[in-house]
């Protein structure tokens, strides 16, 4: 099979997966730091741990929608994601099934991606002239 078209279509598709990736990531912010959707664990204490990931998802996850300061913003949310999977799930069992951090260990990866590929054509980095 020929691949060539779809080929073709990768940088476009570099840029929706950093869009849907980074949407679905910040809500988790949204929830955390704005109490929406309703979650029990919303409006952590200012400056706890809990916060400061909130913030990270929220900033940051607007951020990577847009595709402004992609790199540096996918470099710091992977490595949240590190810590988030290390200091959170791990403790809990070795599995990442049974610990609840294959989404962190995801978006760890995504970003880490973004951060060597780039935001792709659909980014402000782009229109800006900042990642070419």
């Amino acid at each position: 099979m020929n691949y060539q078209k779809l080929n073709a279509f990768a940088p476009e598709m570099r840029s929706v997966l950093r869009i849907v990736s980074a949407l679905v990531f910040f809500a988790h912010g949204t929830q955390k730091i704005l109490g929406f959707p309703a979650s029990d664990r919303a409006f952590p204490e200012v400056m706890s741990r809990f916060w400061i990931a909130g913030m990270l998802e929220l900033v940051g996850g607007a951020l990577l929608i847009v595709g402004l300061f992609s790199r540096p913003v996918a470099f710091l949310l992977s490595g949240l994601m590190a810590c988030a999977y290390w200091l959170a799930h791990a403790p809990q069992h070795w599995v990442p099934a049974l610990n609840g951090g294959d989404a962190a260990i995801l978006y760890c990866f995504i970003f880490l991606y973004i951060v060597f590929a780039g935001p792709g054509p659909i980014s402000l980095d782009r229109i800006l002239g900042r990642d070419k």
